[in-house]
């Protein structure tokens, strides 16, 4: 402890400090960035650190026990620009003595910046290096536009510590903010396979919207003519719904019965499946010209080519609608005949089928006996074909056998169309 000689002017107090850090005698004390007093005396102690004695200028003195001192620099590059920071004691506390010596538990020495370097590595100086050098390349020749950026540097460090502040009072809560936002993160990196896979979608989805960018401006300009007609379609749909309601009114009753309903259509759905896949197969099958969409786009085509030929189609059916009328009766007598041709040639031997013919006009005539039934009597050769001449081969529909009991045979239309003879029939019961 040193002796201390009381001036007139002010307080003398001593402040042990590890080293001295560069001050000289009569460098400022301040309080505040305000000038207050001067270092007047430096010595070494006895366990090597350093004594500054101090002279503080009323109304700043006496100091106040919890006062703080640190040796600061006012610039980096300076030699002998120390000074004295005293940060005064609370109001409310005891005050110091003229002569106190204030230890290390409340100094600071100031640390130089070449004890910084040395602390370096050569690698670490060899970067730092690089680092000041990249900073001239970037501020070079933008020296207005860094010194217009300093001017935010203040209110950014201010608001900062604002935020640090705010973030501190609750340290529960930041607290639970930092654990949870590490789960969140420790999650995202478990899931980074599929964030990466997630990030690459996207930009292949951006890109392809990009690629698109003129048929997204064309509908961005669309917008907002689609939005007004919405807006009509919706200020519409609202009376709709008001004219709906007494129809949902009167449904509610038979909606006690729809859920019996559903359960019944279940079934019908369920096996409905198969016929619905197939349908859509047909309606839409992969490929060209085999499914119904297509058949329907060829359509139209096939309209044109059809249309003549459908009414030349149509005007011959009517042509031959007289025929077909006058053939129709006789479909009966054509059918026999092509079946008793293919039993007359059922008979074959080692050549193959074969079939006697022996065409026979009028062999025979029927005469009625005085006793007994009718019987055939042989024509002579030269009456055989007198019936050719007389008209015996006008018979009708029908009569190739004998008359049907419900007369529906031999055929005879309504209106008498048909150039036969009715009473031409076989003869015999």
């Amino acid at each position: 402890m040193y002796l201390f000689v009381l001036r007139a002017s002010g307080h003398e107090y001593t402040l042990i400090f590890e080293n001295a850090g560069q001050l000289v005698v009569g460098d400022n004390v301040q309080i505040g960035g305000r000038a207050v007093g001067t270092v007047d005396d430096i010595r070494l102690t006895d366990n090597n650190q350093a004594a500054i004695r101090i002279l503080v200028e009323e109304p700043y003195a006496p100091l106040r026990e919890g006062t703080d001192a640190v040796i600061r620099l006012t610039s980096l590059s300076g030699i002998a620009n120390r000074y004295v920071a005293i940060s005064p004691g609370p109001d409310a506390s005891r005050t110091l003595a003229d002569g106190t010596t204030i230890g290390t538990v409340n100094t600071t020495t100031a640390v130089d910046l070449d004890q910084l370097f040395n602390t370096l590595t050569p690698d670490a100086r060899r970067d730092l290096q690089g680092i000041i050098a990249g900073f001239r390349t970037q501020l070079d020749g933008k020296g207005e536009e860094a010194a217009q950026a300093t001017e935010y540097f203040n209110p950014l460090l201010s608001s900062a510590r604002r935020l640090v502040n705010e973030a501190t009072q609750d340290e529960g809560a930041l607290e639970d903010f930092i654990v949870s936002s590490s789960r969140t993160v420790t999650a995202l990196a478990e899931k980074r396979d599929d964030l990466s896979s997630l990030v690459g979608n996207a930009n292949t989805t951006t890109g392809a919207i990009a690629a698109e960018n003129r048929a997204l401006s064309e509908a961005l300009a669309l917008l907002p003519t689609t939005l007004r007609r919405g807006n009509s379609t919706f200020v519409n749909l609202r009376s709709t719904l008001d004219d709906l309601d007494p129809l949902v009114a009167e449904s509610k009753p038979a909606t006690k019965d729809l859920a019996p309903f559903l359960r019944e259509l279940r079934p019908l759905v369920r096996d409905a499946k198969p016929t619905v896949a197939d349908l859509s197969t047909l309606v839409r099958r992969p490929g060209s010209d085999n499914d119904l969409v297509e058949a329907t786009q060829k359509l139209p085509g096939f309209q044109r080519v059809a249309s003549p030929a459908m009414k030349n189609s149509t005007s011959a059916l009517q042509k031959s609608q007289p025929v077909l009328e006058f053939i129709r009766p006789y479909i009966p007598e054509l059918v026999g005949w092509f079946r008793d041709f293919g039993v007359g040639a059922a008979n074959y031997d080692a050549n193959g089928h074969y079939a006697r013919i022996q065409p026979i006009f009028n062999a025979f005539q029927l005469h009625d006996m005085p006793v007994g039934p009718a019987q055939l009597v042989p024509l002579p050769v030269a009456q055989r074909l007198a019936g050719l001449q007389t008209g015996m081969l006008r018979r009708c529909p029908g009569s190739a056998s004998q008359p049907a009991v419900d007369g529906s045979a031999p055929y005879r239309d309504s209106g008498g169309n048909l150039d036969c003879d009715p009473t031409q029939v076989v003869a015999g019961p």
